[in-house]
């Protein structure tokens, strides 16, 4: 659980250098999440949303967890797979904090040593549109974190093994 209160940590802070201190270069604009419209980069492969939380359509609007249904080596697949594509994503942020949460969390998830995406740094964004994706990505993966550490909250809990 630790790792995903510092997973949080680090993606709250990785925003929070892109917007104030300039540690990883200037965006030019505030990069609050009121301002960019969030892209899901994960929604067409299996993700935390999909593998952890019931997609019966008789749930109504409120999805649960229903432990009859509730895979938790999915969830776990999901949350790495979330991982693994932010990984990818921000490889090019040059925020070595960043990654290497992210790297960490993944072996916690997977210690067999299945390599993770290992994409080479880029260039960093230049133009206007890819600062402001990166500025939406980090948001994005900030509330993913939210989600992922409470699932991994959810399932050390004593409720997730009745």
């Amino acid at each position: 659980m630790n790792r995903s209160r510092e997973l949080l940590a680090a993606a709250s802070a990785s925003i929070h250098r892109l917007k104030v201190c300039g540690e990883l270069g200037t965006l030019g604009f505030e990069c609050t999440l009121e301002e960019v419209d969030l892209e899901d980069i994960t929604k067409d492969q299996l993700n935390t949303i999909k593998a952890c939380i019931s997609q019966d359509l008789e749930t109504g609007n409120c999805p649960t967890l229903e432990r009859s249904t509730f895979d938790t080596s999915k969830c776990l697949q999901g949350i790495y797979e979330d991982l693994n594509a932010y990984r990818a994503e921000l490889s090019n942020l040059g925020d070595q904090k960043v990654l290497t949460t992210i790297d960490e969390m993944m072996t916690a998830l997977d210690p067999s040593g299945r390599s993770a995406v290992q994409a080479l740094p880029g260039a960093v964004p230049t133009s206007f549109q890819e600062r402001m994706r990166l500025c939406s990505i980090l948001h994005a993966f900030r509330i993913r974190s939210v989600t992922i550490g409470r699932m991994m909250s959810y399932l050390t809990s004593p409720e997730s093994s009745r």
